[in-house]
């Protein structure tokens, strides 16, 4: 984990190269930009944080795996040629930075850093080592989500990677949603949402039959600035209800928040 305060490394250039990972080959990666198929490595030392973007990735749709420090992601991008690097700068073994470097130098993956160091000085260096983007921590699921996406498509365009476009469009029995035109359907009539009810309906029908914490569905859906009452949820919920004609769609999951569900 790093820490915004760390001390920068001295010489990024003179840093031992006996760490060089395996030249990648050339790319035959298919980048989904729906995230079905996007293969995504967090390098994160700090177990609770990782398990935290890790539980949200998935929750996604992506395949998303972790590595603790820097000896063993680079091992991992070497042999195992993740689609995407979320790359933490304070490893306990190596400095993110050098991992940067060392990625870059081997392989196009792109390259995301997720770091508490917001220095301009630390955001400039990443990029100049070879990262595709920075992200400060701490930050909302839906950003990450967001910028892995956007990364992807530039990544995809720049290389001439195929892209596969399959739909985000989910059905569940009569209820269609779709992400892409903002449009929901209930048995061929199309439902009036809102934009917020969209996006509260769209996220929570992502993971259809867990339970999300009402201070995830805040975080992600109103945005990590959001400082109102948490009833505005409750609100949301009981227009969407109303607008679905069953109260079953979305269920109170007492202690937690809701869970989407088709109703039996």
């Amino acid at each position: 984990m790093d820490s915004p305060h760390k001390e920068h490394p001295a010489n990024i250039q003179g840093l031992s190269n006996s760490l060089a990972i395996v030249p990648d080959r050339p790319s035959t990666r298919h980048i989904n930009l729906h995230n079905q198929f996007v293969r995504v490595l967090l390098i994160e030392d700090d177990a609770a944080i990782a398990s935290g973007i890790l539980d949200s990735l998935r929750q996604a749709g992506f395949d998303a795996t972790r590595a603790p420090d820097g000896r063993s992601g680079l091992h991992v991008v070497a042999h195992d040629r993740p689609d995407l690097v979320l790359l933490d700068l304070g490893l306990p073994d190596l400095d993110g930075t050098d991992v940067c470097r060392r990625i870059r130098a081997e392989s196009d993956v792109p390259i995301i850093v997720v770091s508490a160091r917001a220095d301009e000085f630390d955001r400039v260096l990443a990029l100049e080592l070879g990262a595709d983007d920075y992200l400060v921590k701490p930050f909302g699921n839906r950003e990450l989500t967001a910028r892995i996406r956007a990364v992807a498509r530039r990544s995809a365009a720049a290389t001439g990677q195929p892209v596969e476009t399959v739909s985000d469009d989910r059905t569940f029995g009569p209820l269609h949603i779709d992400p892409r035109s903002r449009r929901v359907t209930l048995a061929g009539a199309e439902i009036n949402l809102t934009p917020k009810e969209f996006e509260l309906l769209d996220y929570l029908s992502r993971s259809p039959g867990a339970a999300v914490w009402r201070t995830d569905i805040l975080r992600d859906v109103w945005g990590t600035r959001w400082y109102g009452t948490t009833k505005t949820v409750d609100a949301h919920v009981a227009a969407i209800r109303k607008k679905l004609g069953n109260p079953e769609w979305i269920q109170a999951v007492r202690g937690v928040g809701f869970r989407f569900e088709e109703p039996p």
